[in-house]
């Protein structure tokens, strides 16, 4: 089993952090500071942001995190057993798909928004492999606000690859990156203040 550590703040964008069994790119400078900044305070005030319910052993558990689910009317997701229906889009997040769409070259309908509030609050190893999304598109997930380290663990042989996520980065996960990894935003004691993370993805139209 290996354990990389991807800390790389002044590598030319992108690095690519994994290349077997999908693939994984990331971009740390892909929003400038001050437009970093601006998107943090405007998301942070703009979005409806909830608490999350998750079933765990068959019960509803409220998490200390907020949500917010964006999207065309049609997508509907359910993740952790829980069904969500999409807020419309806001002219700012649909300004962010855009210029993900162009940084990719996939369209995206939809972004799952996660607030941590501090370094207690995380995300254990689990991958988006609900059956609404599509598994031929990448999902691009952006960070704002607090330094967190992310990290990806492979299905079969537990290798890990680890990466410091940066105000204003970008990680691209593309297929089959999901079918062969598990991921994870690590909780630690050492962040007191807020992130706020965008995940886009592609949803299929529910039959």
């Amino acid at each position: 089993m290996q354990n990389v550590v991807f800390d790389h703040l002044h590598s030319p964008d992108p690095i690519c952090l994994l290349e077997r069994n999908g693939r994984a790119e990331y971009f740390h400078h892909f929003y400038a500071e001050d437009e970093s900044n601006r998107l943090y305070t405007s998301l942070l005030n703009s979005v409806s942001w909830a608490a999350d319910e998750i079933k765990m052993f068959g019960k509803l558990v409220t998490t200390a995190r907020k949500v917010a689910w964006v999207g065309d009317p049609e997508c509907r997701y359910t993740y952790s057993g829980i069904l969500k229906e999409p807020q419309g889009w806001t002219k700012e997040l649909l300004h962010m798909k855009h210029l993900l769409e162009g940084a990719t070259g996939y369209a995206y309908n939809s972004c799952l928004l996660n607030l941590y509030h501090n370094g207690d609050e995380g995300m254990g190893w689990h991958s988006d492999d609900e059956k609404e999304l599509d598994s031929t598109a990448p999902i691009a997930s952006v960070s704002l606000g607090a330094r967190r380290k992310f990290a990806f663990r492979h299905k079969q042989d537990k290798t890990t690859v680890s990466v410091f996520l940066e105000h204003g980065s970008l990680l691209v996960m593309y297929p089959p990156i999901q079918e062969h990894w598990h991921h994870s935003l690590l909780k630690t004691k050492t962040v007191t203040d807020p992130r706020i993370n965008l995940t886009f993805r592609k949803i299929l139209p529910r039959i």
